[in-house]
């Protein structure tokens, strides 16, 4: 039995999924092409973008390459990219996890 989603990460798959909708919208993309760029079935896609947490990851990063909003997605979660992260860089991680 698996255990029931947490709702803030229901909340926040479902706010991504939109806002990969509007992505999708604001290129002029139909779900049917972004699916096949992403190379992911067109029910992954929708699964993505109703906000469904139980996609795989490797489905959701194929989506933003296709969108072309990889890099800010990488980026966005890089803690060196953060005044704590870069902060405590040297005092929380070994240098070999660093390069």
């Amino acid at each position: 039995m698996s255990r029931p989603t947490p709702v803030r990460v229901r909340a926040a798959a479902q706010g991504i999924g939109a806002q990969l909708v509007a992505w999708r919208k604001l290129q002029g993309l139909t779900a049917a092409q972004l699916s096949e760029r992403a190379g992911i079935a067109r029910g992954t896609l929708r699964r993505i973008e109703t906000g469904d947490p139980g996609v795989s990851l490797e489905a959701f990063l194929g989506v933003a390459r296709a969108l072309g909003i990889l890099e800010a997605i990488v980026t966005a979660t890089d803690p060196y990219e953060t005044d704590l992260g870069r902060a405590r860089a040297d005092e929380v991680l070994p240098k070999r996890v660093r390069s």
